[in-house]
């Protein structure tokens, strides 16, 4: 989140969905004295990783858009996925 220090509304902001938000401020709400920090510590750590996930989603597409490869090594599961996909199709129709 940059230098700014985290608050209830920066992390529900971060969360990026209202039904996320939703939770942590009720979690947030009902949680006990003694475990604020916890709760806040918890929420705090999924907000980072949310918005370290769109930075690095925000990298790739610029990379995608110049028509050049994401750096690092990726694996295509993509045939996997398919497999799998049908598998459960077979067994949701059976």
């Amino acid at each position: 989140m940059g230098e700014q220090p985290w608050t209830i509304q920066s992390i529900s902001d971060a969360l990026s969905n209202p039904t996320l938000a939703q939770r942590f401020l009720s979690e947030i709400n009902r949680a006990p004295a003694h475990q604020l920090l916890a709760v806040f510590a918890k929420w705090q750590g999924i907000a980072q990783r949310t918005l370290d996930a769109v930075q690095r989603g925000l990298e790739i597409a610029a990379y995608e858009a110049r028509g050049e490869e994401p750096p690092g090594e990726w694996i295509d599961v993509t045939d996997r996925v398919l497999q799998d996909a049908a598998r459960n199709r077979s067994q949701g129709a059976a």
